[in-house]
């Protein structure tokens, strides 16, 4: 294998300048082969409450200008172990969402058919539908570890089957994700029923809510229920507000950014090589003029692409 085209040099070109790809990696077109792309997915046409999710992917690609080359939480320089490149955005039709899933869907199988792992950023959280359909083209149904403040297993919104509440009932009945491998870690808020939480778990979810939410607990249900390949996502409101106020539906009572950090590198060292695809999704600008939340989309995807990276 050639050595691996890395990020700009920052002693050499400043952070502030050039062209705004993720961690100023190379895009795909300009590297022989990928071993993990990162895909851009702007599209909140599915959201039911605040829109913006669609310049997440432009936002986290700002922010990841500060990102380095080595990550000490696991150990690695992602960007030396394999070769890390940005894919670009899946250019999806906005005001129709079944058109736009299949452009990300479309893009997210190019790029695994050529051998590459995919990390996808959201967009709103109806996006991992064609991103874990993708992956599960190429390596089966999956077991799903979703970090997040809701269930997203509603079955339907304003007549609506296909939204960012209701996808992962939707991938559970297409035979894409297997529920009886997969937890929800964050779980929070107020709900519409108090059968909400019964009708998730008839589902087959394993569920650690937020208010239950212990680190070892945590990495001890995705070691007994996450078998198989699995495939990682990050809704960012699976932070508390203070932390990641740029999102579509804000939930009180969330996890600390050193938390998820610190969540996201023990489930990397329990899944390894299981883990075949991730995103982190919701990311709204508009709501945060801070970027903050950009801030730490930026580095969960860092994360989510070392993880990757030590596995090739």
């Amino acid at each position: 294998m050639s050595t691996p085209v890395g990020p700009l040099d920052a002693s050499v070109v400043p952070r502030f300048a050039g062209v705004r790809t993720f961690a100023r990696l190379p895009l795909v077109d300009d590297v022989e082969s990928v071993d993990v792309a990162v895909l851009g997915a702007p599209f909140d046409g599915g959201t039911t409450f605040r829109a913006g999710a669609r310049f997440g992917p432009a936002a986290v690609r700002e922010s990841s200008v500060l990102l380095r080359s080595f990550n000490p939480n696991i150990g690695i320089a992602p960007f030396e172990a394999a070769q890390v490149a940005d894919a670009g955005d899946a250019f999806g039709n906005p005001v129709d969402i079944v058109a736009a899933h299949e452009a990300i869907r479309s893009s997210a199988a190019g790029l695994i058919a050529t051998g590459a792992g995919v990390i996808g950023i959201g967009g709103d959280h109806s996006v991992s539908l064609p991103l874990v359909s993708a992956a599960a083209e190429r390596h089966g149904p999956l077991g799903l570890v979703q970090l997040d403040a809701h269930t997203d297993t509603w079955d339907a919104y304003f007549g609506s089957k296909l939204t960012h509440g209701t996808m992962f009932r939707r991938a559970i009945e297409s035979g894409v994700i297997d529920p009886d491998r997969s937890v929800q870690i964050g779980l929070r808020g107020s709900l519409y029923s108090g059968d909400d939480e019964a009708a998730n778990h008839r589902l087959g979810f394993r569920t650690l809510t937020a208010r239950e939410f212990d680190h070892d607990a945590a990495i001890e249900m995705v070691r007994r229920q996450a078998t198989g390949s699995i495939y990682l996502t990050v809704d960012i409101d699976v932070l508390d507000p203070a932390f990641a106020p740029g999102t579509g539906t804000p939930e009180v009572g969330g996890l600390t950014t050193r938390e998820l950090v610190a969540l996201l590198v023990g489930i990397g060292e329990e899944l390894g090589p299981r883990l075949v695809g991730a995103d982190v999704v919701e990311v709204s600008p508009p709501y945060d003029p801070t970027g903050i939340t950009a801030l730490a989309g930026a580095n969960v995807a860092y994360h989510l692409v070392s993880m990757l990276a030590a596995n090739r």
